[in-house]
């Protein structure tokens, strides 16, 4: 399949639609984790329907200090990775085809969830993000719509201006790609030096760590439900001379009251990781670790159930990168 380069919205409205067009906003620079978005429009939108990529480094979504001018244009490169994971057309239009009357006066806010973490750490950054992912939504018309779970606060962002807006696109999350290392996959992974990826997989390993103790937590409660555990059997135990059962008896005893496993400890055991790592060299300087709701991005606290997103931000040397996990507390048995 050969896809179809085109600049303009004419030129992207004068193609003949069938079936559901399915569309991935990209700011280029593609790589696995941008295929794998591909592939999965491709299946949404069928054989009979149609993928479109977009290509647009958005200027609005770049704050003073960043890396506007150094982010990586690569456009020929891009459309072949597009074209091989399943794309009809790639849609690049230039600055003057997105915002013909200058940056636009007009645009989106994204609100009090857009003001933290990521939001918190870029002002603006999102209002930047949802003016040009709306602008892109009116000029390529989807069904359907796919964004990277990586980018987990920008893909509730999007959700819930869909919703609030009444865009008529669905709107898809697509689990996060890794290298086998571990690290997230990203288009600013290539501006890593040998020694600073070392560093930056503690990011990975500091989401792993939060996701271990938060399984090991959670898989006690779940023995608490099902195994009578008091503090008489433990003493029992212990007069057998069972240490081993007795101190095992008297974890389970400890979980046994209804209620999540602690988000304290979940960010203890991802920040442990993060100390180690801003001792390396070269350090990772830490921007954020946080547990949030990821239905308005405010911190969870005791006693929260439901989905959650473990997100961590961090430098290292002049790139700054993002990951994140989902979570699940107080999960039914």
């Amino acid at each position: 399949m050969t896809a179809a380069v085109l600049h303009t919205a004419d030129e992207l409205h004068a193609r003949v639609r069938r079936g559901r067009r399915a569309v991935v906003m990209t700011m280029g620079a593609l790589h696995e984790g941008h295929a794998t978005l591909v592939r999965t429009a491709r299946e949404l939108a069928g054989s009979d329907g149609e993928v479109v990529v977009t290509v647009f480094v958005n200027p609005l979504q770049f704050g003073a200090n960043e890396d506007l001018d150094r982010y990586p244009r690569t456009l020929d490169a891009d459309v072949k990775i597009a074209e091989e994971a399943g794309a009809d057309a790639v849609f690049a239009p230039s600055v003057e085809e997105v915002y013909p009357g200058g940056q636009p006066q007009v645009r989106i806010g994204a609100g009090p969830m857009g003001e933290r973490l990521e939001g918190a750490s870029r002002p603006g950054h999102f209002d930047g993000m949802l003016t040009v992912v709306a602008k892109l939504l009116h000029l390529t018309r989807p069904d359907v719509a796919l964004f990277g779970q990586k980018d987990a606060q920008q893909l509730a962002l999007v959700r819930r201006m869909v919703r609030d807006l009444n865009f008529g696109v669905e709107i898809v999350g697509v689990p996060t790609v890794r290298e086998p290392d571990g690290l997230a996959l990203s288009s600013r992974n290539r501006y890593l030096s040998a020694d600073e990826r070392r560093t930056a997989l503690a990011l990975s390993r500091a989401l792993f760590a939060g996701r271990d103790r938060h399984a090991a937590q959670e898989a006690l409660r779940a023995r608490a439900r099902e195994v009578p555990a008091t503090r008489a059997r433990a003493e029992a135990l212990s007069a057998l001379g069972e240490s081993r059962a007795a101190a095992d008896a008297h974890a389970v005893a400890k979980a046994a009251p209804a209620g999540p496993s602690g988000p304290a400890a979940v960010l203890a055991a991802a920040r442990l990781v993060l100390d180690e790592a801003a001792r390396l060299r070269p350090p990772l300087v830490l921007d954020y670790v946080a547990l949030v709701d990821p239905s308005d991005f405010s911190d969870v606290r005791a006693g929260f159930t439901g989905e959650a997103v473990l997100a961590v931000a961090a430098r290292v040397g002049t790139t700054r990168l993002i990951d994140n996990i989902p979570l699940t507390f107080g999960a039914a048995p």
